[in-house]
């Protein structure tokens, strides 16, 4: 048995996920700044990092992203005034 699970097997931590997505105009700090803002208040979002000038956002979350996660980011980043691009591969 692992340290990090208990007697009854079942674990005490949770493994991380990072995904990235692509979104287009975020050409400065600002613009870093309100779509890690927007993105970082999602409830299943534990850490995010924009990076200047690529665009590429970097989400961690306690699980797998799927459909739904990818909607409510792209949702978000349209709200926030940005162009979502997708998931970009792996």
């Amino acid at each position: 048995m692992a340290d990090c699970c208990t007697p009854d097997g079942s674990c005490h931590t949770k493994a991380e996920t990072k995904t990235t997505y692509k979104v287009d105009g975020v050409g400065s700090a600002h613009c870093q700044g309100v779509v890690a803002k927007a993105v970082g208040g999602l409830d299943a979002i534990s850490a995010v990092d924009v990076e200047i000038g690529t665009g590429l956002v970097t989400v961690t979350t306690a699980t797998a992203p799927d459909d739904a996660l990818d909607a409510l980011i792209e949702k978000t980043v349209d709200e926030a005034g940005y162009d979502f691009a997708g998931r970009v591969a792996a």
